[in-house]
């Protein structure tokens, strides 16, 4: 019999005045008991609209039908087939706005936890499931994958699946991309990204890290002297934008970039186990509202700031973090200050920040992106404590591929151009996918785009 609750299971979380005190886990998952009810829910329905919001184009009631059996490894066994990440996606994914926005159940009331699912289906295997990587045979061809984040693991991982020798490139020390160097532990602990990443390396990928191609190699030459036979470039967005306001050289001022890599990848909130510091003053403003913004905001309020304010120039309504986010960030103690705008950064002699003077806005006419334009209100300013401020707006491609591949054709912002949704650029026998093709946006488009650049790869060398 279906479950025909109208809301989902759920799922068990850290007190938030305990959790703002540590970078464990905040979200606990799922029990077996509790997975086998909310997958209940599903009605398994008949045109599975779910499956149309799935950029990874997961099967996704047949796994929960799965679930709803009990049949978990199973259920994982299924997600596999299409997804070389589940337990990152059951984690970051905003499946609100994807797979679970055309759930049936969500017509009168919430839609199937499929998220909570995934992850659970996934943290399951990971303790209790058999090895499940059949290796395939080699077919002799060499892809080369630079950029180890979502885009990259996602091709690299499909390529190998195929047969392909695949080298993935990565710049940082260690593999993962924004998955370690961006999303917090208490959101995304890097043991799964390590477990995840070591499954492909089962597969038999290569996995280089400090390698910083456009220095060490060029595109160019993993074509010719290294004998790659096609490339993927998936280097995501990882350049910060800045407000270019008076005070942004100011010492305490990061880019969340920087923050969050030194917290998360530099393990900084570990200190001094891991000997990289990162200054924290009592008084933290970040300035921005996605997910990067909460990601520092709630990570500052965790390293002892006392008091951490998010500066955002629209309201609430027009925020692009997830409410997910948002909703925790709320619970943690972070402060919104909505329809404000930074025009300046204060400090003392030293060149230390000690407040961020802002303005109030109001929202006007919808602008470009579809959401309404914020205007400053004459007057209004005002002054907020800060001894630091995080930048959290935006990020574009690093120039470094751009620059050294005079025929691979970028845009305006720098991305690199794709001719259609397989990623294939200007430059022959070269993909590109994620963040550096879009601009920065979500885990599971990244993944989604490299899943489209392997199959294409995989057609265009089979007729080379």
């Amino acid at each position: 019999m279906p479950n025909m609750s109208l809301t989902k299971l759920p799922m068990p979380e850290q007190d938030p005045n305990v959790r703002n005190k540590n970078f464990k886990e905040v979200a606990l998952g799922y029990t077996e008991e509790m997975a086998v009810e909310e997958a209940q829910r599903c009605l398994n329905c008949k045109h599975k609209p779910c499956l149309g919001g799935c950029p990874v184009n997961v099967k996704i009631p047949e796994f929960i039908s799965l679930v709803a059996e009990g049949m978990f490894e199973d259920a994982y066994l299924k997600i596999q087939e299409t997804s070389s990440l589940p337990a990152v996606c059951g984690r970051v994914c905003p499946q609100e706005s994807q797979c679970e926005k055309f759930c049936v159940r969500g017509i009168k009331g919430e839609p199937v936890a499929i998220g909570r699912l995934e992850r659970f289906v996934a943290d399951w295997h990971m303790k209790h499931g058999r090895s499940s990587v059949v290796k395939a045979g080699p077919n002799g061809k060499k892809v080369a994958v630079v950029g180890g984040g979502p885009a990259g693991l996602t091709c690299a991982g499909d390529l190998a699946k195929l047969g392909y020798s695949v080298s993935v490139f990565e710049a940082f020390h260690t593999a993962g991309g924004v998955l370690v160097y961006g999303i917090p532990e208490f959101r995304l602990p890097k043991d799964i990204v390590k477990a995840e990443v070591d499954k492909l390396k089962a597969l038999g990928v290569n996995i280089y890290t400090d390698m910083v191609i456009g220095k060490v190699l060029s595109i160019e030459e993993l074509l010719t002297t290294e004998g790659y036979d096609a490339v993927f470039v998936g280097t995501g967005a990882g350049l910060p934008s800045f407000m270019r306001i008076e005070g942004e050289n100011l010492n305490g001022v990061y880019s969340a970039n920087e923050f969050l890599t030194r917290i998360n990848l530099m393990k900084a909130y570990r200190f001094p186990e891991y000997d990289t510091p990162i200054y924290m003053g009592k008084d933290v403003v970040v300035v921005g509202g996605g997910n990067v913004a909460m990601d520092a905001a709630r990570s500052a309020k965790r390293l002892g700031a006392e008091n951490v304010s998010i500066v955002y120039r629209r309201s609430e309504d027009e925020m692009p973090a997830r409410v997910e986010e948002i909703h925790h960030a709320k619970e943690e103690g972070i402060d919104f200050k909505l329809l404000c705008n930074p025009v300046k950064i204060h400090g003392d002699e030293n060149g230390w920040a000690t407040q961020v003077e802002c303005i109030r806005m109001e929202l006007g006419e919808p602008d470009a992106s579809g959401r309404r334009r914020p205007v400053p209100v004459e007057g209004s300013e005002f002054k907020i404590d800060a001894e630091v401020v995080v930048i959290a707006i935006g990020q574009t491609p690093n120039p470094l591929i751009k620059n050294t591949t005079p025929d691979l054709e970028t845009n305006a912002r720098g991305c690199i151009v794709a001719k259609d949704e397989t990623g294939a650029t200007s430059k022959t026998g070269v993909w590109a996918g994620g963040d550096v093709v879009t601009g920065a946006a979500t885990v599971i488009l990244a993944m989604g785009a490299g899943k489209s650049a392997a199959a294409s790869i995989d057609e265009y060398l089979k007729n080379k």
